[in-house]
């Protein structure tokens, strides 16, 4: 059974926190209104289209599950613009709740869904205490792999993931 791939949307493929009237190389801008967007302006994305080829690729060795807010709106929303077909979300039970010990409110749902799985979590809110609470709570392997929200994914990220499900085929 392939190590599951788990994907966030903003910070790792959008990466919102760049400068805001100038988008990053390679990137292009769409304005998208998922359902939880409430505001009157259509919420700005930037997704880089070799994103999806990267991830694409990854997919020979990773089962590729989207990790994010959007849930099942990715399929709809963004895997279309990065040439994704649909994937599996985690269903949030809740969403920016308590969390145990200090850690980001995903971090114990993602170990839920992982039920005992090997994964990779590709995420811009990862800390330490995530990465300890994994390590204390979960008995195979994990890579927490924290993505600047500024940049987005870049390709050391793409091979560390390569790299780490390489490893586990060892």
């Amino acid at each position: 059974m392939k190590p599951l791939l788990l994907i966030d949307i903003d910070g790792p493929l959008n990466p919102y926190g760049g400068k805001p009237q100038r988008r990053p190389e390679g990137y292009t801008t769409h304005r998208m209104r998922p359902s939880g967007w409430t505001h009157d302006k259509p919420l700005r994305v930037w997704l880089n289209p070799g994103h999806g080829e990267e991830l694409l690729a990854l997919a020979d060795r990773y089962e590729l599950v989207w990790a994010t807010t959007w849930k099942g709106e990715a399929n709809e929303w963004v895997g279309p613009h990065l040439g994704l077909p649909e994937l599996p979300f985690i269903d949030w039970p809740v969403m920016h709740g308590a969390s145990p010990r200090g850690t980001y409110w995903k971090t114990q749902y993602v170990l839920t869904y992982a039920a005992g799985r090997p994964f990779a979590w590709i995420d811009d809110e990862i800390t330490r205490l995530d990465r300890e609470f994994v390590e204390q709570k979960h008995l195979a392997a994990a890579l927490l792999l924290h993505v600047d929200h500024r940049i987005g994914l870049v390709r050391p990220d793409f091979d560390a993931l390569a790299d780490w499900a390489a490893a586990l085929e060892l």
